[in-house]
């Protein structure tokens, strides 16, 4: 297990949607392991592997004390909603409200190939979406509304950490081309 560096946001992966995994062998687990090191030592409610450069449709979620990862996810998606705070590893310092779904019910894989089903209510149900929204290409800041992004991009412009040079590492695991 290895904790990687997080990509930020002007990183081209961060903008690129992640390929389904195909193989599920040792190198998924030790991907796996080291998003949730990573996550972990952060620390984050969730973490996508783009986040860490790799291009593969994986996240892990640490939410009330529940660890968990899902591979390959699909999502039903309440039409109840909540907003409520909302922040991403790879957009340090800043959290803004973000209307999501009240509750979710996640079908994929577990990093042996077996199927699971997650379902989530309020913030398990917010790390879910946001998680598989990193594996599609879009950041919780495309989510807000037209004020509120605004006030969101201000922020980031304003951040120390913008504008930083993102140096971009190879992975040690298989992203068949879809790796930065």
């Amino acid at each position: 297990m290895t904790v990687r560096p997080i990509r930020l946001f002007g990183d081209p992966v961060l903008r690129t949607a992640a390929a389904e995994v195909t193989s599920f062998d040792k190198e998924l687990r030790t991907l796996v392991a080291d998003l949730t090191e990573t996550m972990l030592e952060a620390p984050g409610a969730g973490l996508a592997a783009p986040q860490i450069g790799v291009g593969l449709r994986v996240f892990t979620w640490n939410v009330d004390g529940e660890l968990g990862h899902l591979v390959n996810p699909s999502l039903t998606l309440s039409s109840d909603t909540q907003d409520g705070p909302e922040g991403c590893l790879s957009i340090p310092g800043l959290s803004i409200d973000c209307v999501r779904a009240l509750s979710v019910v996640a079908h994929g894989f577990t990093m042996h190939g077996e199927p699971v089903v997650i379902e989530g209510s309020e913030l398990l149900a917010r790390a879910i979406q946001h998680e598989t929204d990193h594996l599609d290409g879009i950041l919780f800041v495309d989510r807000l509304d037209r004020e509120a992004r605004k006030t969101a991009m201000k922020a980031i412009r304003e951040a120390e950490w913008f504008g930083a040079d993102t140096q971009v590492k190879l992975s040690p695991h298989a992203t068949n081309g879809f790796g930065i």
